[in-house]
């Protein structure tokens, strides 16, 4: 009964309101001691008013409530107000607050938010989904003159997370960044700096088109191209840049992307998920695009714009060939920008037998949808969302407003998003990525490419049964030479000591979901799994697919079985396949590191990976 009632100290939302006015290149800074009255800063005519009119949230002797619970609380109220003529972009963030010597601050994983903007609530969310301090984003976007956006901030202890929190503390601060500079929206940036010349607008959508074009945008950890902007409501549609895994499209003889295990891996909201692991993704997506899946079995270069009848209305849907087709008018299909030398499946079925995908020489064929190509999930931005750096090219991607962070020195590698990079180990192999937080506290991450050996791939077999074990010949592998001579200690340590590993069988035509689970409901695990420090990512995984093209990368081993003889592994050419495991494949490591540890520079992105402490 005890455990029921860990109590928190105090929980405080501070009246500490600082204000960052971005002007030009110069900066305003404003702080004050809010009690109840207006503090106004002006610019000009621009006027912004954050009123904190209630005495903040105190939460004294707390103890976890329910989400219904903590939706009804007070709350803390404030309003952000325009008084110019002109429009502003803002953020408003939740940053830690100073707390004394001697109290502990609690972790976020502990605490659930509802903000309630001009009436609308966010719903009961969990801290850690809003990014870790000082990166906490409450709300963004634009406020337009002679307007006023009045909010209401709930906090609460959840308790849908044990935990020990006794005597632990919160203190927060609310900040505001303000530009009189508007940002430019995603569409407005590509159509005003993209050659007229490759763009072509077939009266609905305008595609940008070409061998090569700036168009390159990162968001939640992966590198995206802009494919098309919807005349009409100016949303964006984004590709990834690589292929993020390989999967089976459905069983035999069923090829509509509705009901298939594309559209579920593409749409689970799970920790396995794709879109469960995009940053925040009701803010940045259209959830409701419509994805035209309509059977073609045209030839590439005279397909016309499916008329619509298989569409489906999902987040995350994938390019279908009219829109592949489009994007490489004025060259050839070689050469277009969306050819990444790799296979990977298209929306389109070629008939009831067949779906149709992208080959590595950028022309489009067609297999059954049992095998397992390369997945490029693509999404729609939504109008509102606005680029704040960047210039589109390779090395200097567009980034996204709520998507850019900085201050990320001391912040909690857990808090970050799946395809983030990260600097980890010695030598020519210390670039990896992150995969997600499947155990819920730490960071699963896997190497960006397979082991190499003095610029040479290294391979081995996968051992002399299809069980991977601590015993077998890659287990011994990766939790002994491995760490010592690619790893170091530094490093190793922070590593957790023991995860567990699930080793299940996806045979031919069957869900990826089986990798892990005992059915496609995900109702249990399966019980053949392994408990050792470094594995391999499993069949259809997230980041298990192949992030360059298959003359600069290797195939390597993945976990899952697919008959009693043979194992899975990614393709170099960006499929998935089976072999015997006396055959040689080269080697990606999984691990997952502790929850504790710390980013201490970069900003996660290939060019700039994290660095990372053990406190």
């Amino acid at each position: 009964m005890e455990d029921k009632k860990k109590k928190i100290t105090v929980i405080i939302i501070s009246v500490l309101i600082v204000l960052i006015l971005l002007l030009a290149l110069t900066y305003a800074y404003f702080s004050t001691q809010l009690n109840g009255t207006d503090n106004i800063v002006k610019v000009g005519e621009l006027e912004l008013v954050l009123d904190e009119t209630s005495e903040g949230i105190s939460l004294d002797n707390a103890v976890g409530i329910s989400d219904s619970k903590g939706m009804s609380l007070d709350g803390s109220t404030f309003e952000l107000i325009n008084n110019g003529s002109n429009a502003v972009d803002y953020t408003i963030y939740l940053d830690d607050n100073t707390i004394g010597e001697t109290d502990t601050r609690i972790d976020d994983k502990y605490l659930k938010y509802n903000l309630n903007k001009n009436g609308a609530d966010s719903g009961a969310t969990l801290l850690t989904k809003i990014g870790s301090n000082p990166n906490r984003v409450l709300d963004s976007g634009t406020i337009e003159g002679k307007t006023i956006n009045k909010y209401k901030l709930n906090l609460w202890i959840t308790d849908e997370v044990d935990g020990n929190y006794s005597g632990q503390v919160f203190s927060g601060k609310l900040r505001v960044e303000v530009s009189q500079e508007r940002e430019k929206e995603v569409a407005t940036v590509l159509l005003d700096n993209i050659p007229k010349e490759n763009q072509y607008n077939d009266g609905e959508d305008t595609f940008i088109t070409g061998e090569d074009p700036n168009n390159y945008i990162w968001y939640s950890g992966k590198l995206w191209r802009a494919v098309s902007v919807n005349n009409e409501e100016k949303t964006v549609k984004l590709v990834t840049q690589w292929n993020i895994s390989a999967i089976i499209y459905n069983p035999e003889n069923q090829t509509a992307f509705e009901g298939s295990y594309m559209e579920d891996w593409l749409n689970d909201t799970s920790v396995d998920g794709f879109l469960g692991n995009l940053r925040d993704y009701e803010s940045f997506l259209v959830t409701d695009s419509v994805w035209d899946a309509t059977m073609d079995s045209t030839d590439l270069g005279s397909i016309e714009r499916p008329n619509g009848e298989a569409t489906v209305t999902v987040p995350v849907g994938l390019l279908n060939v009219y829109e592949y087709q489009e994007s490489f008018r004025g060259t050839t299909y070689s050469n277009g920008y969306l050819n990444n030398g790799l296979y990977w499946w298209t929306l389109t079925p070629y008939s009831t037998s067949n779906v149709r995908y992208v080959s590595i020489n950028g022309g489009v064929n067609r297999d059954r949808p049992s095998g397992a190509y390369g997945v490029r999930p693509s999404i729609n931005l939504k109008s509102s969302v606005r680029i704040i750096d960047g210039d589109g090219t390779l090395d200097n991607p567009y980034r996204l407003n709520g998507d850019n962070d900085t201050k990320l020195s001391g912040t909690l590698l857990s808090s970050r998003y799946s395809g983030e990079y990260i600097h980890f180990g010695t030598g020519e192999n210390n670039l990896y990525r992150i995969v997600s937080h499947e155990n819920g506290l730490g960071t699963k991450i896997v190497s960006a490419e397979p082991l190499k050996n003095s610029g040479i791939f290294k391979t081995t077999n996968f051992g002399n049964n299809d069980t991977f074990s601590s015993t077998s010949t890659i287990g011994i592998f990766l939790n002994e030479e491995y760490l010592i001579n690619y790893v170091g200690n530094n490093y190793s340590n922070m590593i957790e000591d023991n995860t567990t590993w699930y080793i299940g069988t996806v045979g031919n035509g069957i869900s990826y979901k089986l990798a892990k689970y005992t059915d496609i409901n995900m109702s249990s695990t399966t019980s053949i799994t392994a408990d050792v420090k470094v594995g391999l990512l499993r069949f259809g995984e997230l980041m298990s697919g192949q992030f360059n093209q298959n003359n600069n990368n290797s195939n390597y081993w993945l976990l899952t079985i697919n008959s009693p003889t043979h194992i899975y592994y990614s393709n170099s050419n960006g499929t998935a396949a089976s072999n015997g495991y006396p055959l040689f494949y080269g080697i990606k490591p999984a691990f997952n590191l502790k929850s504790n540890v710390i980013i201490t520079g970069g900003d996660g992105t290939k060019n700039n990976p994290f660095t990372l402490e053990l406190p």
